[in-house]
């Protein structure tokens, strides 16, 4: 199947369901200069260990590390905008077609981009909160914080430590994932995952509840076998492609 040919029958599978989510990965956002982690040659693990500098064993057992080199990553994310990719979601979900998406992004782009129902399954960088008093702060906080040499940036009411909002290996899963699954599982009849290699579990295991599957992913991905279409190109291109011709 050549890419005009998928892009047509995303759009027929697009309109013939109403149950319409999508799932996205990091893919999704290498377009608003935000490196993946596993594109050879410019992945972010192919660099850094993420579990060495970013778990939460090291946020407890070395918050200095943790705030030094692991934390630098995510102050850098928040500059990033939303690109074409994540306006097109916003914009299938404005028309009514695309019911809510999914994202294991922690970056905010498609808040950012006018999204409403999104699951951001591995938190967010929008707030941090502290481990004793569990108040929440901007992350704007944090990041002066250790702007300012205050490492590990403390609560101002209780003097424990701030942690930002996002799930770091070692977390459990939120409630939010398992919301998000129970929605898919009753409701989920098309599912478009659009840059993710569907190989961080558990939410590579999201494709399965769903009864037809679209994949976007310039790299191979988990499901590529049992996906009805599968779009090896750019979100941004693929997903302007089929807005388009849903507009048709």
């Amino acid at each position: 199947m050549d890419y005009r040919e998928a892009i047509a029958q995303a759009v027929e599978l697009i309109k013939g369901h109403s149950g319409f989510y999508a799932l996205t990965g990091a893919g999704m956002s290498t377009e608003s200069g935000i490196p993946d982690f596993r594109t050879p040659g410019t992945g972010i693990w192919e660099k850094i260990d993420p579990i060495a500098t970013a778990s939460v064993e090291v946020l407890y057992s070395n918050p200095r590390l943790f705030y030094e080199v692991g934390f630098a990553r995510f102050a850098s994310i928040t500059m990033a905008e939303p690109n074409a990719g994540h306006y097109v979601l916003a914009e299938l979900e404005k028309i009514g077609l695309l019911k809510g998406l999914v994202t294991q992004n922690i970056d905010g782009l498609h808040v950012k981009a006018g999204s409403k129902k999104v699951w951001e399954v591995h938190g967010h960088l929008r707030s941090g909160y502290c481990l004793g008093c569990k108040r929440r702060f901007p992350f704007e906080e944090l990041v002066q914080q250790v702007e300012l040499k205050r490492i590990p940036p403390m609560c101002h009411y209780c003097f424990n430590m701030l942690r930002p909002d996002v799930v770091l290996f070692g977390d459990p899963m939120p409630p939010l994932f398992f919301e998000a699954w129970e929605v898919l599982e009753k409701e989920c009849d098309l599912m478009l995952v659009a840059g993710s290699s569907l190989v961080v579990y558990p939410v590579a295991e999201l494709p399965r509840l769903a009864k037809k599957l679209i994949i976007i992913n310039l790299q191979p991905a988990g499901y590529d076998r049992q996906a009805d279409v599968v779009i090896h190109e750019k979100c941004g291109k693929a997903l302007g492609d089929i807005l388009n011709e849903l507009s048709k």
